[in-house]
């Protein structure tokens, strides 16, 4: 089992930058590949990034290529989202996620955090 929580959220304008962590409980931690997922208000869940469990692979969705990275330290228990050039359209519900696979399918996580919202205003 493991439990996370997020955390570093909250305001930027549209342009600016900031890094989300996700804390996780537990010593299984290193073993599982790690996502992090979005949802708009109306909107459904939607992958951002994915991280497999050394941190050597990772991948992200297309809208964020280029802007987001996502890496983790196994000695802290603690996946990270750097977040640069944020857009209005960023605005979302962000969630770490623990799971096997880090693919871009929300069904494959085992383990959510209750979410933290990051808000872009233009």
């Amino acid at each position: 089992q493991v439990q996370l929580v997020e955390s570093g959220g909250g305001l930027v304008q549209a342009g600016g930058s900031l890094r989300l962590s996700c804390a996780a409980s537990g010593r299984t931690f290193s073993t599982y590949a790690m996502g992090w997922f979005r949802q708009a208000p109306g909107k459904e869940r939607e992958f951002v990034a994915g991280i497999n469990w050394s941190g050597g692979y990772t991948n992200s969705a297309d809208s964020v290529k280029g802007r987001f990275t996502i890496s983790r330290d196994n000695a802290k228990n603690t996946v990270y989202l750097q977040m640069n050039s944020l857009k209005p359209e960023d605005t979302a519900v962000y969630y770490c996620a623990a799971g096997r696979t880090m693919v871009p399918d929300s069904e494959k996580y085992d383990h959510w955090g209750p979410g933290i919202q990051v808000t872009v205003s233009s």
